[in-house]
């Protein structure tokens, strides 16, 4: 038999723990209080030749759908444009980041599973990168060594939806 866990709850998106960045995009948060241990839930809104974070790559899985607007792809050194209902899986070492395209915001769901202390992450050095705002200062293995040149984000107290 399977227990019932206790924590199970709503929250409308809106109401969500958003941040907002001058380099990167603007994301709401449902990775509350812990609560999912071993996946991350994010929803990203990528303005125009903006990207959603560092190229990078995990020792663990991510997968991505297209909720409206275009986007740019760039994985393993590659470009690929996508549109809505376009989904991504990202087999742990897949080197990847988003950058918001066409006229207007993009809006992306991420799932990614989470290793806890084991996981870890890789920003390399990718010309295709720099050209699109995503490449790290130095290759590194370090998140604070890898945004160490950019602001850290700031919450938003409750943005207006959409956002633009």
């Amino acid at each position: 038999m399977i227990q019932e866990q206790a924590g199970w709850f709503v929250v409308n998106v809106k109401d969500a723990k958003w941040r907002s960045s001058d380099t990167f995009c603007k994301g709401a948060n449902f990775e509350i209080d812990g609560r999912f241990p071993d996946v991350g839930i994010n929803l990203m809104v990528l303005s125009p030749g903006k990207p959603n974070c560092r190229y990078h790559r995990e020792n663990a899985q991510e997968d991505f759908l297209v909720l409206s607007g275009r986007c740019t792809l760039l994985v393993n050194d590659e470009k690929k444009e996508l549109g809505p209902w376009d989904f991504v899986h990202c087999p742990p070492g897949v080197s990847h980041v988003f950058v918001g395209a066409g006229a207007g915001p993009c809006a992306l769901l991420a799932i990614g599973h989470r290793r806890g202390e084991q996981h870890r992450y890789w920003y390399p050095k990718s010309e295709l990168a720099r050209r699109h705002g995503a490449e790290v200062p130095e290759s590194t293995d370090q998140i604070p060594v890898a945004y160490a040149d950019v602001a850290p984000p700031v919450e938003l107290v409750r943005p207006e939806w959409p956002l633009e």
